[in-house]
C-alpha cells in the first residue's frame, strides 16, 4: 500500500528544512534507514532517512525548496504497485496545511550523520553548484555572491542581536606568559593537541560557575538561569560561521575540553555537526588571534546573556619592579546584555576569566 515520508522535525528548534539533494529516483528500492534527502536546517545539513521500505513511486519535494516540518515529499510504494491521482492530490492538499511541529512532549526523530548506505548517487543541488561557481567570482569587482541560507540566518540573528539587545563592553588585558609556556609543556605529553581556546572555554566555565547571571536569560520578570554550563565556540565553516557547544565544560579539564573541541572542529569543516551539537550554549568564545587582529567586539548570540572576544597574543613591554619586562598579553573583550546582567558583575567575572588565564595552576 502507497504511504509518503514526511519531513521529520530533525531537531527540538526546526520548523522547517530546505532540499539540497535527492539521493533516490522514481523505481529505486528503498530500505528503512536509507538516506533518501539531505535537509539544510538553520543549523546544520543533515541526513534524512527512510523510515519505511518500498518503491519510490513519486518525490515530491523538489531541489532547493524550502518545507515545514510534516511536508510530504517522498511517495513509497509495492513494486508493482500504481498510486493514485486521488492519493496524490490529497497531498498536495496536505502540502498546503502541512500537520504542525509536534509538541515539546513528543519524540522528535534523531539524525543519523554516519555514513549510510543509499540507493543512488546524490544528485547535486542547482544552488550548491551555483554557489561553487560564484566562489571563482569572489574576488571580481561588481560580482553578485550568492547568500546561503546559513548566511541568511546569521544575518538576522546579528540584526536581532543589535536590535533587541542593549549591550555593554568590557575589555581586558591578560598577561598569559606562564599559560604559553604551560601549553607548550602539556603538548609535549597530551594525546590530544591543546589550544588556547581550551584553556579559555574553561576559564569561561569556572567564571560561569562562579557568576551563574552571565548564563541568564530575561524571562518576563524573572532571569532564567542555564541548568547547567555548555560553551559556544565561534568556528569558520564552509558555508559560514557556526558555533558548537562544549556540553558541561565546567565538569572537565583541559584536556577533555581539547578532545571535545577537536572534534566539533571536525565536524563543523565536514560539514557533519548534529543540531545536538550546535544548542544549548549560554555563552559563546569567539578567537580572531589566528587572523593578526589584536581585539575586536564581538555580537552576542540571541539567546545568550555574552559573548568573549579573544585577541591575538603580543608582545609588550610592562613595568617589573624598577625595571621593565616583556610579557605577552591577550586582549579579552565582554559583550553583555544588560537586561540580564550589569557592568559591575560582568566586571567581577571577566576580571575572574583574566586571573584564572595568568595562574597556570588552575588548569592542572
Amino acid at each position: 500500500m502507497a504511504k509518503e515520508i514526511r519531513l521529520p522535525q530533525l531537531g527540538q528548534t526546526m520548523e522547517e528544512g530546505t532540499i539540497i539533494s535527492c539521493m533516490v529516483k522514481i523505481g529505486d528500492e528503498v530500505k528503512k534507514g536509507d538516506c533518501v534527502f539531505e535537509i539544510e536546517t538553520d543549523k546544520a545539513t543533515l541526513e534524512m532517512e527512510s523510515p519505511a521500505d518500498g518503491f519510490v513511486k513519486h518525490i515530491l519535494a523538489e531541489l532547493d525548496e524550502t518545507l515545514p516540518v510534516g511536508a510530504p515529499m517522498l511517495v513509497l510504494g509495492n513494486k508493482d504497485e500504481e498510486v493514485s491521482q486521488s492519493f496524490l492530490d490529497s497531498l498536495k492538499a496536505a502540502a498546503e496545511a502541512p500537520p504542525a511541529v509536534p509538541s515539546a512532549g513528543a519524540e522528535p526523530a534523531k539524525p543519523k550523520l554516519q555514513p549510510t548506505k543509499t540507493v543512488a548517487k546524490p544528485t547535486a543541488s542547482p544552488r550548491v553548484k551555483k554557489l561553487a561557481k560564484a566562489a571563482g567570482a569572489e574576488a571580481k569587482l561588481g560580482a553578485t555572491i550568492p547568500v546561503n541560507r546559513l548566511q541568511k540566518l546569521i544575518a538576522e540573528r546579528m540584526l536581532k542581536s543589535k536590535r533587541e539587545i542593549p549591550c555593554f563592553y568590557l575589555t581586558v588585558k591578560a598577561d598569559v606568559t606562564d599559560l604559553v609556556e604551560s601549553r607548550a609543556k602539556l603538548n609535549e605529553t597530551s594525546d590530544v593537541k591543546i589550544s588556547y581556546n581550551d584553556f579559555i572555554i574553561r576559564a569561561v566555565a569556572t567564571g560561569v560557575e562562579k557568576f551563574p547571571i552571565m548564563s541568564g536569560q530575561l524571562a518576563g520578570d524573572a532571569i532564567k538561569l542555564a541548568d547547567t554550563i555548555n560553551i559556544g565556540l565561534a568556528v569558520s565553516a564552509p558555508k559560514g560561521l557556526v558555533a558548537p557547544v562544549v556540553k558541561d565544560a565546567h565538569k572537565k579539564d583541559v584536556k577533555q575540553i581539547a578532545a571535545d573541541t577537536k572534534a566539533l572542529i571536525e565536524k563543523a569543516q565536514n560539514e557533519k555537526l548534529l543540531l545536538t551539537d550546535l544548542e544549548g550554549a549560554c555563552i559563546t568564545v569567539s578567537n580572531l588571534g589566528g587572523f593578526g587582529i589584536e581585539s575586536f567586539i564581538p555580537i552576542v548570540i540571541p539567546g545568550q546573556c555574552s559573548i568573549l572576544g579573544v585577541g591575538r597574543i603580543t608582545d609588550a613591554c610592562v613595568p617589573d619592579n624598577d625595571s621593565f619586562a616583556v610579557r605577552k598579553l591577550m586582549s579579552l573583550t565582554l559583550s553583555v546584555d544588560h537586561k540580564v546582567a550589569d557592568g559591575a558583575y560582568a566586571s567581577q567575572f571577566l576580571d575572574l576569566v583574566r586571573k584564572l588565564l595568568e595562574d597556570t595552576s588552575t588548569f592542572e
